[in-house]
């Protein structure tokens, strides 16, 4: 279920950043793909900020598919209701 909600949170972002959702498949890549520069890479971390309380740091040179970041965004989650439970 967290991996849905990630993924479902990461592609309204995008959407909302004017990524047309036909582009949005699990292994299209930020840099490559959606063309993303860094602010818009800033946004999706701002965005996850805002809607799921989580802080991410996506900046990196990598260029990663949106299943690779889906999947930071879950151990983000996980982590994150781990601390709150401890």
């Amino acid at each position: 279920m967290a991996t849905q909600l990630a993924m479902d949170s990461l592609k309204t972002i995008l959407v909302e950043l004017g990524i047309p959702p036909e582009l949005l498949q699990k292994e299209a890549r930020l840099h490559q793909e959606l063309q993303l520069d860094s602010t818009e890479i800033v946004e999706i971390s701002l965005g996850l900020k805002r809607r799921l309380g989580i802080s991410l740091k996506l900046e990196s040179r990598q260029d990663l598919t949106l299943a690779q970041v889906a999947v930071i965004i879950e151990a983000a989650m996980l982590g994150q209701s781990t601390a709150e439970n401890p």
